[in-house]
Order: C-alpha cells, then structure tokens, then sequence
C-alpha cells in the first residue's frame, strides 16, 4: 500500500480452515473490497471430521487475499480455550491494527440427539459456538476505534435443532448473544446481525441430502459459500449500517 493511501480498515474472520468454505470466501471477497484481512483456522478440527485436513488452505488463502492489494493475517486458534479470543484480538491489532468488522463463521458442529449427545461434546459446542463467540465481541468492542457507526459484528448462524442438538442449541444461544450486543454495543457505533445462510455445501452434505435440498429450496440449488460472502460484504460496507439486530435468514427461499 502507498504511504500516502487512506489506511484499508481491517476484518477478522474466524473458521477458515478449508479455502472452499463461506469464512475463506468471505475473507476474499472482503480483500477485494477494500479491507485488511486476518483469518484464524484450527487444524485439530478438520482433522476429526469427515472433510479431513486441507494441506495449505492458510498459506493458500493468504496468497488470496494479498492478491487484492490486502494485508493478510492467518492465526490457528483453538476457540474453546477462554483465553485465546483476547490472545487473538492482541495479535490482530498488533500486526495489522485495529478491528472494524468482526465475522464469526467457526463452529463445532458434530451430530447428535437429545438421547446421545455426550456431556463433553455439549460443554465443547459452547465453548466454541457460544463462549468464544462472546470473549470475541466483548475484546473487539473493548478496542474498536471508531469511527462511530462502522464497527460490525456478523455471526453465522443455524436453525438446526433435531439430531444436531448441541450445535442447534448453542447456535440458539449465539442469536440472543448477536441481538444484546445490537442493543448494548450501539452506543459504541457497531452493529451487530446473526445471518442464517441455510442449505450451502461445502464438503459436509452427502448426495442424497444435497439432493433432497435441492428439491425443497424454490430456486432448486444448493447455496453457495460466494452467496453468503456477498451478503456479509454488505453488511460491511457503508451501505449495510443500517441494518442492526436482525436475524437474516438468506437460505433462497428454504424456510
């Protein structure tokens, strides 16, 4: 960037572990669209789900995002430890400055029912989903700058509830979390929406349930993680400001 160029304002967005998921086009699309981009991405977890790894998915999406003139950050960071937010929050503001928009896209999202889920898998998807998503606003609100009305808070949401009822239950937790800090973090001049993108594959659906949203969705396909990277970027943007306190649901006609 030119010394004498207006600074780029600076996103973290959290879950980039895989480049083809919504956090990794999210983080693209925020690069090509004016800002500095940190990423944080936590190996041990894709490593115990079906997609597995993706050997250099954060060198790949740095490259990504400096390919837009950005000023790239990749962090690994194990969400359910209580102090890693604050640690993170630090090492973005030391390295690329401080935050302006915050985009909540990591999860831990493991299958099971209100008869079999286990006590330590319930504790972990809060930890991951619902506390770490908290400490993370609580820190960057503690340091936004300013200007007042261009901080932003997006967290990624769901309305998953049967069979999925740890990460249903701490997604629901999220919402009212996303909508008190709408109403508390006002005064500060962030807002602060919870967006559902609904049915968007990106390695985790089988066949025959892609298939199956597809029949049920009006538009008759799947989302895309471009579909939902395009909405945050509004949100963003100047031109989102006023949106604030609202649980978008933006699943093409699902629901």
């Amino acid at each position: 960037m030119d010394a004498d160029s207006p600074a780029r304002p600076v996103a973290l967005v959290t879950g980039a572990g895989r480049t083809t998921n919504i956090a990794a086009a999210t983080a693209r699309t925020l690069a090509a669209r004016g800002f500095d981009v940190a990423f944080t991405y936590y190996r041990a977890y894709d490593a115990r789900m079906p997609w597995g790894t993706e050997e250099g998915a954060a060198r790949a999406l740095h490259a990504a995002v400096t390919s837009h003139g950005a000023r790239a950050l990749g962090v690994e960071s194990d969400l359910a430890d209580p102090d890693a937010p604050a640690r993170l929050l630090a090492a973005v503001h030391e390295r690329l400055g401080p935050v302006t928009a915050l985009v909540l896209a990591h999860c831990e999202s493991v299958d099971s029912g209100l008869l079999d889920t286990a006590l330590d898998s319930f504790d972990r998807h809060f930890a991951v989903n619902t506390r770490a998503a908290w400490l993370l606003m609580r820190e960057y609100a503690l340091r936004f700058p300013g200007p007042h009305g261009s901080g932003r808070i997006i967290a990624l949401t769901s309305d998953h509830t049967a069979h999925n009822l740890p990460y249903g239950a701490s997604k629901g937790a999220l919402d009212r979390i996303t909508l008190a800090a709408a109403a508390e973090l006002g005064e500060r001049g962030i807002s602060a929406n919870a967006l559902n993108p609904g049915p968007v594959d990106t390695g985790w659906m089988s066949p025959d349930l892609a298939r199956r949203l597809r029949e049920a969705t009006p538009l008759g396909r799947l989302g895309t993680p471009q579909d939902c990277a395009e909405l945050i970027a509004f949100l963003c943007s100047p031109q989102g400001g006023w949106v604030n306190g609202q649980l978008i649901s933006s699943n093409g006609g699902l629901s």
